[in-house]
């Protein structure tokens, strides 16, 4: 079993070199486990990294905030690593990790009733908003699928909520930051949801095992529709995101739930696509 470090040639802060260092020593324990690091903007080293697995769960995240430049980073990231899959001949499946942004931002964001697997967020609406995580996770999955088609690499994308977890928004507090940019607008309109890490991981896990899996797959455990939940997610994030120290639930308006994940509950189920 071969672990990744994805990197984008830029420094790390000190809590992405802790996520390291506990890699590290899982590896000293793990005898079967060999970690690579590698620079998802250095072709042959993916290559090098990649000879002899038959998977690759790829997950793009910068751990240095979101801006314009980081999304072309992440494009060409992706990129990268779905054209070396298509030259290894043992890869049988990737297993991209996406994110919900990359589905539910739009102009007319509150006139959709539902949002599925088959909506895209709009590039030029997150252009607008400045909404650079969403376009990261938007042109990059965009740009995976385009190549992933072409190569005829198998591929599913697992479309993530804000992923929830002990130690899990430590340890990515920009990243997590980032997805919660237009934060109140997603909650308005339905579509503000969060995953827990464990149960996303078993969704990578099954996604890859199940033969029959095919596309997009959103995975989110909750929608934040109430104002008492979103109270609840804010005190789960702190000190990231902090409360007024007496804040009281004041509404008791209740947002429709615009999110479906009929594709998630088939294969949790069993039944992939």
């Amino acid at each position: 079993m071969k672990f990744m470090q994805l990197s984008k040639s830029m420094a790390r802060d000190q809590s992405q070199t802790e996520i390291e260092n506990k890699i590290r020593e899982m590896e000293k324990i793990e005898e079967r486990l060999v970690v690579f690091s590698v620079d998802v903007l250095d072709y042959h080293s993916i290559l090098v990294a990649l000879k002899g697995c038959s998977a690759l769960f790829c997950c793009l995240d910068s751990s240095d905030g979101y801006d314009d430049k980081i999304v072309d980073l992440e494009v060409r990231g992706a990129i990268n690593v779905v054209e070396a899959c298509a030259q290894t001949e043992s890869i049988e499946k990737i297993v991209f990790t996406s994110c919900l942004t990359a589905a539910i931002w739009r102009e007319n964001i509150c006139a959709e009733k539902d949002v599925d697997e088959r909506s895209w967020s709009d590039q030029e609406f997150c252009r607008k908003l400045k909404l650079w995580y969403a376009l990261a996770k938007t042109l990059s999955e965009q740009a995976a699928w385009a190549l992933a088609m072409d190569r005829m690499v198998n591929m599913v994308s697992i479309n993530a909520g804000l992923v929830l977890g002990p130690g899990v928004t430590q340890q990515n507090s920009r990243s997590t930051l980032s997805y919660l940019q237009g934060a109140a607008q997603m909650y308005e309109n339905g579509v503000l949801a969060f995953v827990d890490v464990n149960f996303l991981v078993d969704v990578h896990i099954r996604a890859f095992e199940d033969r029959s899996t095919c596309g997009r797959y959103f995975c989110f455990n909750q929608i934040v529709n109430t104002e008492e939940e979103a109270i609840k997610l804010a005190q789960s994030l702190s000190p990231l995101i902090s409360l007024p120290a007496r804040y009281e639930c004041q509404g008791s308006e209740v947002f429709a739930e615009r999110l479906r994940t009929k594709k998630l509950n088939k294969l949790v189920e069993g039944t992939a696509c």
